[in-house]
């Protein structure tokens, strides 16, 4: 929404003091110069980025006008509270306790009182995976840590991918703006001998392409790469607060404590104080 909304502005004030300018909104109305652009953007991209990152891409700007995937203080404490729970059943059980929950968290008790954590794959199989990796290996906490982090790292790799390939975009339209102006140019150039007027306007719809490219890489295709790289770096963080707890855990504090770790970490603006985890617990109960 806010997206929709900025490049609203983008598109208004930009028109609104060319009008001011008493400006001819027939001379900016060019589709010869947006399929140049456009264009020539659509193949270098298709030429420069792999089948896999396309789709990603593709469904990552999508999700830019339908929401993006902004997480809640409440997408925090239903983490919080998932861990919290599957911590004291290890804690009053054992780690065989959970085994069934592991190998199928769909089908847990545990995991399904929180659906839209069950939804987000990544925090399932870093939890699931993690547990998993603890009840067959005899790996310490700091191995366990190392482990993880690497495995974020590669997400979060992963993650960018969308955003490189959209800046890289944003980056070639300024240039293929004046590659828009110079065949403006040119065909310019073969009108010579027309009237002073038809050749201003000839000139004018030239530099329309470089207009073009340059607005559409800062005023939309840059800040749309930027918005996914945000996107991306909210994604790891909310990873982190489940590392967090688990590497906590596992490496021997009480299940509170564990979870206090993992709440210490979440974005300050997102973070639940102590007394509204508390609060949620109890209500869990």
């Amino acid at each position: 929404m806010f997206a929709i909304i900025g490049m609203l502005i983008v598109v208004g004030c930009v028109i609104g003091g060319y009008l001011w300018h008493h400006g001819n909104l027939a001379v900016l109305w060019q589709p010869s110069e947006l399929l140049i652009i456009g264009g020539a953007a659509v193949g270098a991209f298709l030429t420069s980025t792999p089948l896999k990152v396309i789709k990603s891409t593709m469904s990552a700007v999508i999700g830019i006008f339908a929401g993006g995937t902004s997480y809640i203080k409440k997408d925090y404490i239903d983490i919080l509270m998932l861990l919290n729970g599957v911590f004291y059943k290890i804690r009053q059980q054992g780690l065989v306790s959970i085994e069934s929950d592991v190998d199928s968290p769909k089908e847990s008790s545990l995991f399904n009182k929180y659906p839209k954590v069950l939804k987000n794959h990544h925090a399932t199989e870093l939890i699931t995976d993690t547990l998993r990796t603890v009840m067959t290996t005899t790996i310490a906490s700091h191995e366990l840590e190392a482990l993880i982090d690497s495995e974020l790292d590669g997400y979060l790799e992963e993650e960018l991918q969308p955003s490189k390939a959209v800046s890289n975009v944003a980056d070639a339209l300024p240039a293929l703006g004046i590659v828009a102006a110079v065949l403006g140019i040119v065909v310019t150039m073969g009108k010579m001998k027309e009237p002073p007027d038809v050749l201003g306007q000839s000139v004018g719809a030239a530099l329309v392409g470089t207009f073009l490219g340059v607005l559409l890489s800062y005023g939309f295709v840059g800040p749309m790469g930027r918005n996914l790289e945000f996107s991306a770096h909210e994604k790891i963080q909310y990873l982190m607060v489940i590392k967090v707890a688990l590497v906590s855990f596992l490496g021997g504090s009480a299940p509170k404590v564990a979870v206090e770790f993992g709440r210490r970490v979440i974005p300050v603006d997102m973070r639940p104080s102590f007394a509204e985890v508390e609060e949620a617990f109890r209500k869990g109960k």
